[in-house]
C-alpha cells in the first residue's frame, strides 16, 4: 500500500514551491471556489457547485488513495499553502506498465508555470513510488483542442504519441496522447 505523502517541487526564481499533498476536508471551499471558473468545468468531468459536493468529491479521493487506484493531490503554493491546483495519477492495476496522470489549475494561478511543475513532482514520485510494481510509462490524455494542456505535457517532457479518436460520452472530442517513460527526466525539464 502507498501511504498518503506530501510532495514538493522546487521554487523558481519567480515562484515559491509547490506542495502537494493528498485532499483533506478544509480544502473544501477553495475547491469550490476554483471550479466555479467555467474554463476549469470546461475540462472537467464532474462538476462541484457547493460544499456537500465539494465533501463527497474529497472522501471519493481519499477512497482512491485506499484502493490503491487513485492518487489525489492538492497543489499548493507557499506555505501555509494556496490552492492553486490538483493532480492525479491513477493506476488502473497494481502491477500494470502504465498509468494515467492528470492536472488543472485555478484560474488565479495560471500561466505560473504550476502546472508543468506540479506535474514533475507527480511523475518523479510516480516513478519512484512504483518503481518495483513494474511502472515503465505515464499516459497524459487531454482533448486535442485543449492547447494548454499540450504545451504542459511538451514542457513536462511527455511525447505527443497520437491522436484517440472521440469515445462519447465520458470523451465526446479526439484527443491527445502524451506519453513519459521511466527514467532520468528528458533535458529541458
Amino acid at each position: 500500500m502507498i501511504t498518503p505523502t506530501t510532495l514538493r517541487s522546487a521554487a523558481t526564481a519567480d515562484f515559491p514551491a509547490l506542495f502537494l499533498r493528498p485532499w483533506r476536508e478544509d480544502d473544501v471551499p477553495a475547491l469550490v471556489e476554483a471550479y466555479a471558473d467555467p474554463f476549469l468545468r470546461r475540462w472537467t468531468a464532474e462538476p462541484l457547485d457547493d460544499a456537500a459536493g465539494g465533501l463527497r468529491w474529497v472522501a471519493e479521493q481519499r477512497r482512491g488513495w485506499e484502493a490503491g487506484a487513485r492518487f489525489a493531490f492538492a497543489v499548493l503554493e507557499g506555505e501555509p499553502g494556496r490552492l492553486v491546483g490538483g493532480a492525479v495519477l491513477k493506476r488502473g492495476a497494481p502491477e500494470a506498465p502504465s498509468a494515467e496522470v492528470g492536472y488543472w489549475t485555478a484560474a488565479r494561478a495560471r500561466g505560473r508555470g504550476v502546472a508543468p511543475r506540479a506535474l514533475e513532482a507527480l511523475t518523479a514520485w510516480a516513478f519512484e513510488a512504483f518503481a518495483g510494481s513494474g511502472l515503465e510509462r505515464l499516459d497524459l490524455l487531454h482533448q486535442e483542442d485543449n492547447g494548454a494542456s499540450c504545451r504542459v505535457a511538451q514542457k513536462s517532457g511527455y511525447v505527443f504519441r497520437a491522436v484517440l479518436p472521440a469515445a462519447p460520452p465520458e470523451f465526446p472530442l479526439s484527443g491527445h496522447l502524451h506519453v513519459r517513460a521511466a527514467g532520468p527526466a528528458p533535458a529541458g525539464v
